[in-house]
């Protein structure tokens, strides 16, 4: 988005047009929109401004639910903003910590801005880019306890501040930038304000794991088993004895493993009726092992992630699947098993070999009106495709 959209947006008639808008749902909803709006007198500019945040809006309901109704996002804002309900865990933590005033350096549309507010904190949110910082200025006009700043980061004033949140630029424009150094702010100085402030620094969760502080709490956080990203907690933030975490929100709640280093991984044993695929977050971790000695299980393969147990237990940091079948991975044999089934809906998980699932599913050439799931993987140090269905999770 640039000025003059934002501008457009902005006018007393473009939030009054984007209000009275119905829902956005489809493509000929938007044309058949952009045509009554150009009749009805409306600008051209207008309309697109109107139109995109529209989109913007609905795109935005999966991570901000019914406030997406009155908050305004830009394309990247939206993109990199932190869902709301995880949002509302990093909030939370400032609060546990007695912390009374959060600066929120790089904070985009305002998300955690506008959390943290919720929790009657007071909160700075400082944003580099003019326009961004505009959009957080409306998202957060409710809370008389926010303030957004027009500033880079390492120029906020943070006199009277007692707690940090950070979320430091990874990408320059398309580009994705792998120096930490590069980032902005750089994490270096991201560091350094932790050893001065209880701070909370927001990462990908893919970040190498060598950069992680020993002192710091790293929570890996999954939503709907998608892994979002690595908070690193400094200060009054950590938890005592905590430095590895696994946070997983689902529709079925919120569940933690917390363990005080990497779990040592449970020893590899024969296959068992059940194979539990662990949660991204728990993997991340490195809490593979412990969640195994939760279900009585044990490693599949010394070196691959999954966990397999003669039992089926509930447990919401890992699907479980009943083994069907055990094959060895033969394209031949699996492509004549697959047939015999009339499996035509086939899902393919692959872990420790090197195969495409798409190709090979194009391969395997499943047909008829059954469905089933592969696990293509180790066993024993030895390829094997197991053909499962989903018990649990």
């Amino acid at each position: 988005m640039d000025q003059a959209e934002l501008r457009e947006l902005f006018s007393a008639e473009g939030l009054r047009l984007l209000d009275s808008l119905p829902p956005f749902d489809s493509t000929a909803d938007v044309v058949r929109t952009v045509s009554d709006l150009r009749k009805a007198g409306h600008p051209a500019g207008l309309v697109s401004a109107v139109l995109n945040q529209a989109k913007l809006r609905h795109r935005a309901t999966t991570k901000f639910g019914s406030f997406a109704d009155r908050m305004l996002f830009t394309e990247a804002g939206l993109e990199q903003a932190t869902r709301l309900g995880v949002a509302a865990h990093h909030a939370g933590r400032f609060s546990d910590a007695g912390v009374k005033w959060v600066a929120d350096l790089g904070c985009g549309i305002g998300a955690d801005a506008l959390a943290i507010a919720a929790l009657d904190l007071e909160v700075t949110a400082v944003e580099r880019d003019e326009v961004t910082a505009a959009i957080a200025a409306y998202n957060l006009a409710p809370w008389s306890n926010a303030r957004v700043e027009h500033s880079a980061a390492e120029e906020a004033n943070l006199a009277g501040v007692d707690g940090i949140y950070l979320d430091p630029a990874r990408r320059d424009g398309a580009r994705r930038l792998r120096d930490p150094g590069d980032w902005s702010p750089s994490l270096d100085f991201a560091f350094g304000l932790a050893e001065l402030y209880p701070t909370g620094i927001k990462l990908g969760p893919g970040i190498d794991r060598e950069l992680i502080p020993p002192g710091a709490e790293a929570q890996w956080v999954s939503v709907d088993r998608d892994v979002v990203e690595l908070g690193l907690w400094f200060g009054a933030l950590a938890r005592p004895g905590i430095r590895r975490s696994a946070l997983v929100i689902s529709d079925a709640g919120t569940a933690e493993m917390t363990a005080a280093a990497d779990s040592a991984d449970e020893a590899a044993g024969a296959l068992g009726e059940f194979v539990y695929e662990p949660d991204g977050a728990v993997i991340r971790a490195r809490l593979i092992g412990d969640l195994a000695r939760k279900i009585g299980g044990r490693m599949l393969d010394p070196s691959i992630a999954y966990v397999t147990s003669d039992t089926a237990h509930v447990t919401p940091f890992a699907t479980c699947f009943r083994v069907l079948e055990d094959f060895a991975l033969d394209k031949r044999t699996l492509k004549r098993e697959i047939a015999a089934r009339g499996i035509g809906t086939l899902e393919i998980k692959k872990r420790g070999v090197d195969i495409d699932p798409a190709e090979y599913r194009t391969a395997l050439a499943p047909k008829g009106d059954a469905s089933g799931t592969l696990m293509l993987t180790r066993v024993g140090g030895k390829r094997r495709a197991l053909l499962v269905e989903r018990v649990i999770g």
